[in-house]
């Protein structure tokens, strides 16, 4: 496997705790200074003062429902705590900063969130892609990185964007599935259940296909609303939750969701503000033309090209409490290939991870 120079590449290995632990011994030093960073920055971003030990609740609520749908993604947070050097509460936490941000109904200025784009099946004429934009608050961008996951007695292997010791976020694996996420708001956020990062990554630990993808992740309770985007070489679809509910999408042609609820079933619930709403509408509109334009032979820079131009790349604001375009990447499932153009990719170089 290759990675580009820049971001760092993370061997998780083996058994969960095994992997754990050399993922967090490897991210040591960033993992500790993000925590003691106003708690991973939850202080800087939230309205109201944090701290680990009012959280501590939350944590362990979560944890005890993690634990119980996926336990081997457990072990490994555990061993994340013991590689580097922090209390397993931290290493919890660095899984569940989107969870506890939770999200307000009152009308805040936002200028955007991702924007997904996947193409399949003969709309793809052989060449499926997953591209998609990563906006999110808290100046993220350093403390990216690429996890190559393999399990034993699978023979599964994954490429797994990530952020300050994220377990997940998105990704593609051997089999040829890639899976994107975008959030939307709505209904009610607990902790009953699989975060929707740690459902990411459970799929691509055990799925091989959008088929099968579908039928795991239907059978899962998720904590909060989300959009997946599922790509392998013949579909490509995006999955609406809200409330333990599950809508699709699909199309002959190209595949695209940004952050409002689109499935008719959903659309009255959806909570997204005026403002992030006109954005989102805008980045819909902007990929449906410029990536669904794109002949589909067309390589990882010409989506890059896309995702690099406004409404679709949100430049940084200077505001720490905004979002912004911290990553773009472009997956290629049939050649197990992650591109990623770390920060504002109007900006950075593009490099290449390859299974």
């Amino acid at each position: 496997m290759t990675g580009g120079a820049g971001i760092p590449l993370v061997r998780v290995h083996g058994e969960p705790f095994a992997a754990g632990h050399a993922h967090g011994e490897r991210l040591a030093a960033p993992l500790r200074s993000f925590l003691g960073d106003s708690l991973a920055r939850l202080g800087r971003v939230m309205a109201g003062p944090v701290t680990l030990a009012g959280l501590r609740p939350a944590i362990a609520a979560h944890r005890a429902a993690v634990t119980a749908a996926a336990p081997e993604l457990a072990e490994e947070v555990r061993g994340i705590a013991a590689g580097a050097g922090i209390e397993e509460s931290e290493a919890w936490l660095l899984q569940l900063r989107r969870e506890i941000m939770g999200y307000r109904k009152v009308p805040v200025p936002v200028m955007g969130d991702c924007t997904t784009y996947a193409r399949s099946g003969p709309a793809a004429d052989g060449h499926p892609v997953l591209a998609q934009t990563v906006d999110l608050n808290g100046d993220l961008d350093d403390h990216l990185a690429v996890l190559d996951v393999a399990r034993p007695r699978t023979g599964r292997r994954s490429l797994v964007l990530s952020f300050g010791g994220l377990l997940g976020y998105l990704g593609l694996n051997s089999d040829g599935l890639a899976v994107g996420i975008n959030l939307v708001l709505g209904g009610d956020w607990h902790t009953d259940g699989l975060p929707p990062y740690l459902a990411v990554r459970h799929l691509l630990d055990t799925a091989a296909s959008v088929e099968e993808a579908l039928e795991i992740l239907t059978g899962l309770r998720l904590t909060s609303s989300r959009v997946l985007t599922l790509c392998d070489p013949r579909r490509s679809v995006w999955v609406e939750h809200l409330d333990g509910a599950y809508r699709l999408g699909e199309a002959a042609t190209p595949v695209v969701h940004t952050n409002h609820y689109l499935h008719p079933d959903f659309t009255a619930a959806d909570e997204i503000n005026v403002f992030a709403r006109n954005s989102s509408l805008r980045r819909l509109d902007a990929g449906t033309a410029g990536l669904g334009a794109l002949p589909a032979d067309a390589g990882p820079e010409e989506y890059f090209g896309v995702l690099s131009e406004p409404p679709i790349r949100v430049p940084d604001s200077g505001d720490i409490r905004r979002e912004r375009t911290v990553a773009a990447v472009v997956m290629l499932p049939d050649r197990g290939e992650l591109h990623v153009r770390p920060g504002d990719p109007a900006l950075s170089t593009t490099q290449v991870f390859r299974l």
